[in-house]
Formats: C-alpha cells, sequence, structure tokens
C-alpha cells in the first residue's frame, strides 16, 4: 500500500516543480523585455515608472553612499561585523538550498538504510549506490554551475559528502577494502574536489572539500593509532591548500585548515609524545607562516587576520615543541623560541633596512621581543603554558593598540583571562613545594614573568586615546585592577612561601605591612601611573582598613606569643614600620587628595587613627607593666576602662581643635560624638568596674581635661571672631605698626 503512495507522492512533487518552473521562465521573460525597453529610452522609463517616492529613495540612497564612503576614508578598519557580512548574506539567500542538500544526503541514508533492512541489496551494492548517488549530485551541479554558481557549488558538496560517507560505511561497516585502499579512495575524492573548487573558481566548494579531507582519518580509523601516516597526509593536504590559497587568495581555507592541523598535532603530542612529531610541527610552521606572509610578500600589507596568524601559529608551536622537549628531557628548550625570533629579527631588519616603521615594522617587533622574553624564561624553567600565554597577551594588547583593530582587542580580553587562570593553578604549587628557592625557582620565575607582562599592560593601557578610554573604560578600570592584583599577589605569596616557618602572627603581620607599602607605592606614583579617582579612593579604604586589623590584631598578638617566648621582641617593632606609609598618607596624600571630599571619609580616617594610637598605646602599657601571661587579662582591663577614656578625650579635643581650625564640621563631629561615646562608656560601664581610687582619678583627669578644652575652645573661637571682624586696613596698619 506504501508504494504506490510514494509514487503518487513523487508525480506530485513533478508536477508542481513543473508549473513553478514554467512561472519563473515566464518572469524572467518580462524581465528580459523591460531591460531591453530601458536600454532603448533610459530616461523616459525612469521619469515614467520611477514615483516622487522612488525618487526621494534613490536620493537618499545617494546621500547615504557618499557618508559611507567618507565615513570609509576615515575609518581605514571595518569591524569584525562587516567582514562577517558576506557570510551572513550568503547563509541568508542560500539556507534552503544548505538545508535541502543536507535534507536529501539524510533521505538517501534513509533509504539505503530501509532497502538494506529489507535485504534489497547486497553489500556491494550499497556501496555502489552510494557512490553513484554522490557523483550524480556532482553532476547535477556541474551542469547548473554557470546560471546559479553558489547553488551548485552547494550541490557539489553534497556530492562529495555522499561519497565521503559512502567511502566511511564501505570500509567501517562492511569492511569491502582494506584501511589502505579506503584511504586512497578519501586521497582521490578530496583531490578530485579540490581540483573542482579551482576549475568552478567556488570558495565554497573547496570548503566543502577540506572538511572532508580533514574528517576523513577519523571516518576510516579503525582505533590503531598511525600517527607518522597521518600527518604526511595532513602536510600534503596542507601544502595543497597553500598552493590553492596563493593563487585564489581564499583566506578561509588555510584558517579551516589551521585549526584542524592544530587540533590533531596537540592531540597527538599529549596523546603519544614523540620526537618525529617535531619535524611535523616545524612543516606546519613553514606553511602557516607563509600562508601569513602571502600578502605581504605580494603587496607589502599585514591584514589582521594575516597578524593574527602569525601570533598564533609562532606561540602554538612553541607551546608543543617545548612540552615535547620537556616530557622527554631534552636541552635546550630555548632553541624553538630562539630560532622563531630569528624569522621574526629578519622580516624587522628588512622594514627597517626600508625605513617602514608602520603597523609591519610594531608586529615583527613585537613578536621578536616576545619570543626572546619567552626564550629567557624558559631557560630558567618557567612554566610553559602560563609564560606563554602570559606573553602573547601582552602582544596582543600592543598590536591593539598599535592598529586599533577590534579583533586583537577581543582576543587580548579572551586570552588575558586565561592567562590569570594559569598563573593561579601556578601559584597552587606553593602548598606542595618544598625546599624552593628564594626568587629563583620555577614558580616566583613564572610570576616574574606574568608581573612583568602584567605591568608592560599597565602601561599600554594608560596610552589610549580619550576617545579610546571612552568606549573601554570599564573594561579598562577592570584590567587594570586585575593587573595590580597579579602582581601584588605574585609578590606576596613567594614571600609567605619563605617564612611558611613561622608563627602565624608573624606570617600575618609581615603580610599587612607588605600591603600597607604596597599601597602607598601606588598611591606615591598615582600621577605617572594615571590612577583614577575611584580606584584611588578604594586603595584608600582598603588603605585605612588594613590600618585598622593590623593595629588591633597584630600588635597585641606579637605581644601575647613574645609573652609566651614564642616571638623575638624585634618582631614587634618591626611591626612597628606601618607607621611610615600611615603617617606619609595622613599628613602629605590626604590633604591633596579627592578622598576627603567624600565626607564619610573623614569618619573613616579617624576612626582608623584613633583606632591605631589607642591600640598602640595599650600594647605599650603592656610592654611596660607586665611580668607574664597570666597579668594580661587583669592589666587589659585596667587599661581600658581607667586609661582609654582619658586617651579618646584627649582625641576627642583635637579632634575638635583641628575642626576649629580649619573650619571642617566633620572633625567637630566626630570629637563632639567620640567625647559622647567616651562619657557614655565611662558612666554606663566603667564606673561600676573601677575601685573607688580609680574611679576618682578617672574623674578628676577627665573632667581637668574637658574643661581646658573647652576653655581652649572658646578662646580660640572668640581669636578666629576677631581675625574674621577686623577689617583689612586694620591689619595692614597693625603690621606696619609692627615692623
Amino acid at each position: 500500500m506504501i508504494y504506490p503512495l510514494i509514487i503518487l507522492l513523487i508525480i506530485l512533487m513533478i508536477i508542481i516543480f513543473n508549473n513553478l518552473n514554467q512561472k519563473i521562465l515566464r518572469l524572467e521573460r518580462e524581465i528580459k523585455e523591460l531591460s531591453k525597453k530601458l536600454k532603448k529610452n533610459p530616461e523616459a522609463e525612469a521619469k515614467e515608472n520611477i514615483t516622487p517616492l522612488v525618487q526621494f529613495s534613490v536620493k537618499n540612497q545617494r546621500t547615504s553612499n557618499d557618508t559611507d564612503v567618507k565615513i570609509n576614508e576615515e575609518i581605514p578598519h571595518t569591524s569584525i561585523y562587516n567582514k562577517l557580512n558576506p557570510a551572513f548574506d550568503f547563509l541568508k539567500h542560500n539556507a534552503l538550498a544548505i538545508i535541502g542538500i543536507f535534507t536529501l544526503v539524510l533521505g538517501i541514508g534513509y533509504f539505503v538504510k530501509y532497502a538494506i533492512d529489507k535485504n534489497w541489496i547486497g553489500e556491494a551494492a550499497r556501496a555502489g549506490i552510494g557512490l553513484l548517488t554522490g557523483a550524480a549530485i556532482m553532476i547535477t551541479g556541474h551542469f547548473l554551475r554557470k546560471n546559479y554558481t553558489a547553488f551548485s557549488s552547494i550541490i557539489t558538496g553534497g556530492g562529495i559528502a555522499v561519497l565521503y560517507f559512502t567511502t566511511t560505511i564501505a570500509f567501517r561497516e562492511y569492511h569491502l577494502f582494506s584501511q589502505s585502499v579506503a584511504f586512497s579512495i578519501t586521497c582521490l575524492i578530496t583531490l578530485i574536489s579540490i581540483a573542482l573548487s579551482y576549475y568552478y573558481k567556488s570558495e565554497i566548494l573547496i570548503i566543502f572539500s577540506l572538511f572532508g579531507g580533514f574528517l576523513a582519518p577519523l571516518m576510516i580509523s579503525t582505533g590503531q593509532s598511525n600517527y607518522p601516516f597521518l600527518f604526511a597526509y595532513l602536510t600534503v593536504l596542507n601544502i595543497g591548500m597553500l598552493s590553492v590559497f596563493f593563487l585564489k587568495n581564499w583566506k578561509s581555507v588555510g584558517w579551516i585548515a589551521f585549526v584542524f592541523t592544530s587540533i590533531y598535532l596537540f592531540y597527538w603530542t599529549v596523546e603519544k609524545t614523540a620526537f618525529l612529531s617535531i619535524y611535523f610541527y616545524i612543516l606546519t610552521y613553514i606553511i602557516f607562516y607563509a600562508f601569513a606572509l602571502r600578502n605581504y610578500i605580494k603587496v607589502r600589507i599585514l591584514s589582521s587576520l594575516d597578524i593574527l596568524m602569525l601570533v598564533l601559529i609562532n606561540f602554538s608551536s612553541i607551546i608543543g615543541l617545548v612540552y615535547i622537549f620537556n616530557k622527554l628531557h631534552y636541552e635546550p628548550v630555548i632553541i624553538f623560541p630562539i630560532s622563531f625570533a630569528i624569522v621574526n629579527l629578519f622580516l624587522l631588519y628588512r622594514e627597517y633596512s626600508k625605513k617602514n616603521f608602520g603597523i609591519s615594522y610594531s608586529v615583527f617587533a613585537g613578536i621578536t621581543i616576545s619570543l626572546f622574553t619567552i626564550a629567557i624564561a624558559l631557560q630558567f624553567k618557567t612554566h610553559l603554558i602560563t609564560s606563554v600565554w602570559a606573553v602573547e597577551a601582552t602582544l596582543l594588547l600592543f598590536i591593539w593598540k598599535k592598529t586599533n583593530l577590534t579583533i586583537f582587542k577581543f582576543c587580548f580580553y579572551v586570552l588575558f583571562p586565561l592567562t590569570i587562570i594559569a598563573q593561579l593553578i601556578t601559584w597552587l604549587e606553593y602548598a606542595d613545594a618544598k625546599n624552593l628557592a628564594i626568587i629563583f625557582n620555577p614558580v616566583f620565575l613564572t610570576s616574574s614573568i606574568t608581573v612583568i607582562t602584567s605591568f608592560v599592560n599597565l602601561i599600554l593601557l594608560r596610552k589610549f586615546s580619550d576617545s579610546n578610554k571612552k568606549s573601554i573604560g570599564f573594561f579598562e578600570n577592570i584590567l587594570t585592577i586585575l593587573s595590580y592584583g597579579i602582581i601584588y599577589i605574585a609578590l606576596l605569596l613567594e614571600i609567605i612561601y619563605h617564612i611558611s616557618g613561622r608563627p602565624w602572627i608573624i606570617i600575618f603581620s609581615i603580610a599587612v605591612l607588605f600591603s600597607l607599602y604596597y599601597i602607598s607605592l601606588i598611591v606615591l606614583s598615582r600621577k605617572k601611573l594615571e590612577i583614577n579617582q575611584i580606584l584611588e579612593t578604594g586603595l584608600i579604604y582598603i588603605f585605612l582598613s588594613l590600618i585598622m586589623i593590623n593595629a588591633s590584631v597584630s600588635g597585641s598578638g606579637l605581644i601575647f606569643n613574645f609573652l609566651l617566648k614564642k616571638v623575638p621582641l624585634n618582631h614587634y617593632f618591626f611591626y612597628l614600620l606601618y607607621w611610615i606609609p600611615f603617617a606619609f598618607i595622613l599628613l602629605k596624600f590626604l590633604p591633596k587628595s579627592h578622598f576627603l571630599k567624600i565626607k564619610f571619609s573623614y569618619w573613616f580616617v579617624s576612626l582608623a587613627f584613633i583606632i591605631a594610637i589607642s591600640c598602640e598605646l595599650y600594647n605599650a602599657y603592656l610592654l611596660i607593666n607586665t611580668n607574664g601571661i597570666s597579668e594580661i587579662n587583669k592589666l587589659g582591663e585596667h587599661f581600658r576602662i581607667l586609661y582609654l577614656p582619658i586617651i579618646w578625650a584627649i582625641l576627642a579635643s583635637i579632634l575638635i581643635y583641628k575642626g576649629l581650625k580649619t573650619e571642617n564640621s566633620e572633625y567637630k563631629k566626630i570629637g563632639f560624638v567620640l567625647i559622647a561615646i567616651t562619657i557614655l562608656k565611662l558612666y554606663t560601664y566603667d564606673v561600676w568596674e573601677m575601685d573607688n581610687v580609680s574611679r576618682i582619678i578617672a574623674f578628676i583627669i577627665l573632667g581637668i581635661i574637658l574643661l581646658l578644652s573647652s576653655f581652649l575652645f572658646q578662646r580660640l573661637k572668640k581669636i578666629i571672631k576677631n581675625m574674621v571682624e577686623k577689617k583689612p586696613e586694620d591689619m595692614k596698619r597693625e603690621n606696619t605698626e609692627s615692623q
């Protein structure tokens, strides 16, 4: 019952197709007649047929075209989206054809499967039908090539796909021929498809051919690794690709070949590390370097994709080759980066000798310096991936800076986070490492490369023009913060590793002390580093927070461990070095900074100052009075009840005095709040914990301080009031009389 329905469906499809084809032919004849009329009298036809709306549209189109020309003259480089427009247009206009040929191939496959299930045909016949079907589809595409170029390329590509899959099934499922015969057939299909693509001048067809050629080894694989044979085949395929590229300048074929070849090579390198693979890496390097330099050799121009290929082929080859040398314990590993650097140095010298200091010169200079940097890093046994990615990311940023091409900005934004991840993995080795040398150890030397490249990144980022800063401000800030963070963590982890055997309080205090000096150094160099106000403000808040943590934790912790005989006293005096950057920030930086424009900042600075003074006086009190660990609690309670209110009262007076002198209301508010807290603490807690003598002493001293402070404030207010009310003439006369 099903067969008559299928036949009827096919007849209906033929009738519908025939009707549609007749309509299309009729429309083509009408279009030809209209074209002839327009050629005979174009002006009259234009006036009759073009409506005012269309004329307006044409006028606007011309204006738009003129504007586009001006814009294109001003902007030498197009965006990635504009470069991909032809591909989008092709997919848009040929989507049905692509889906159709894919569906047809699946339909043929299902039909063959159905025939197999019904035992209509034998295994040899099945393969024969598949090969004949593929050949028939290719012949159909051949006859359609004159009038339907893109469509015929898709049809022919579908025929090639049928041939590949038929050969694969005949070998893997039916075992009709050996692996060598199957491989020979796939090679023949690839050569035929490449020849047809060159003959038809079809880039689409050669893309189909390359996909088939690179996937063919997977199709006929038996699971046994025959890598020399595989890469001999891939090398021949890449040479064929390179020949077609030099003749037709189809960049897509080179990039497809590069991606597939890199995947195969890296898989081979990891799966079965062998010295033989070095030769294939070198051959691949030569082939794709020639691919990248094709336009440079012919017209002395490097496009964005050419530059990207130069970067990728250099660094991907180094990763593979150095990995093989390290795995097989061969020396010296620097032979490859130095060799590649010499190749680029030759090209750099060529540009220099001709006094061409354009993009090509900058690219070759950047690659050469990067390769020599990697050679030095590898000589000191740094980690391969982290070092290469760090240098490569900086190189991409440098090229982006020089060329202003969006593709390198995108690649940098992709690679820089990967560099950070690789560096984090490298830092994890500190946890298990034993007896690492100071500075000259693989982990820190790798970190040094990342630190240097991060510093170079900061220099490059701050040199962007104002227009670029507006467009990439957010990313620039993030990258700046990450770069400073990498430098900080790299240095801090090296310090902590070498003091990891000390008590935790020493490690903590040294880490905080290093952090304070690091932040103060950045703040001191803020103008040269062009630190923006947001980052500067954030750093100061972090700095003051660390001051409070350090004063309240490190100082008392060191005193406690000193009394336990675990820490010598000199560590406490070393800890006090934090007052140098703190004093610098308070006295030199804050009065001139934007930090104090925020009212909350006055309260934060004052809190840090009050906590630091209170804690240091407490530490000094313990050192002077204690004779053993058992007295700490008693002395600490006595200090908090008797001396702390007095200290806070004095500090409150100083803050109020500063507020009156500088006419800053925030300092006055802080001083009065501190006095209020002191009095509240005294009457609600301290008075109930003191003995009678201490209570009398505390009240008398605190009362005297408050009275003297009040008297001084009243006198100061009167002096300030007289100075304001006094006329300038009177002040001038008084000065003259005094002289």
